[in-house]
C-alpha cells in the first residue's frame, strides 16, 4: 500500500480516509457488541426463569447448583462486554475468572468422582495456570489508555514493598 511521507495534501487525504475507516469499522464492532449484551440479557432472563423452576420439588441439587454457576458465568461475560464497550480492551481479569467459574462448573456438574483422573488432572493444571495469571496480571504493564483495574492493586502492592 501506498503512503506518502511528505506533507501534501495526499498524505493529508489519507490520514483523513483512513481515521473514517477506523471510525466506522469500531462502530460496527460496537453494534456486534451491543448486539451480544441484548442477546446474552435475554437469555440471562431465561436462564433465571429456569433456575427458579428447577427449584420446584423433586429438587435435583446438582441441577440447580450447575444453574447458578452458569447465571453466574452468563453475567460475568455480560460485564465483560460492558467492560469491552467502555474501554475497548478485553479485561485479563475477568476473562480469568470467567475461565475459572466455568472449568469448576463443569467439575462440579459431572461430579469429581465420576470424571476420569486424567481429566481431574488436566483440569487442576488448567486451574493452576489460570490462577498464576490471575495474579501475574497485577505486574503486566497496561496496553491500552484509560481504566486499568488492576491499576489499583498494583499501586497498593508497590506502595507495601517500598
Amino acid at each position: 500500500m501506498y503512503k506518502p511521507v511528505d506533507d501534501s495534501p495526499i498524505t493529508a487525504a489519507y490520514e483523513l480516509n483512513r481515521g473514517r475507516i477506523v471510525r466506522s469499522l469500531e462502530l460496527i464492532q460496537d453494534v456486534i457488541v451491543i448486539s451480544l449484551c441484548i442477546g446474552l440479557f435475554s437469555f440471562m432472563v431465561i436462564q433465571v426463569r429456569d433456575m427458579f423452576l428447577s427449584l420446584l420439588p423433586p429438587l435435583n441439587f446438582q441441577v440447580v447448583t450447575a444453574d447458578i454457576l452458569f447465571l453466574l458465568i452468563l453475567v460475568e461475560l455480560f460485564r465483560l462486554l460492558i467492560i469491552y464497550l467502555q474501554e475497548q480492551r478485553i479485561s485479563i481479569g475477568v476473562a480469568v475468572e470467567v475461565s475459572i467459574v466455568s472449568a469448576l462448573r463443569e467439575v462440579i456438574v459431572k461430579g469429581v468422582l465420576e470424571t476420569n483422573w486424567t481429566q481431574v488432572l488436566a483440569t487442576c493444571a488448567f486451574l493452576l495456570v489460570l490462577g498464576v495469571l490471575l495474579v501475574l496480571r497485577v505486574w503486566l504493564p497496561p496496553t491500552f489508555e484509560g481504566i486499568d483495574p488492576e491499576q489499583q492493586v498494583s499501586q497498593r502492592y508497590k506502595q507495601m514493598h517500598k
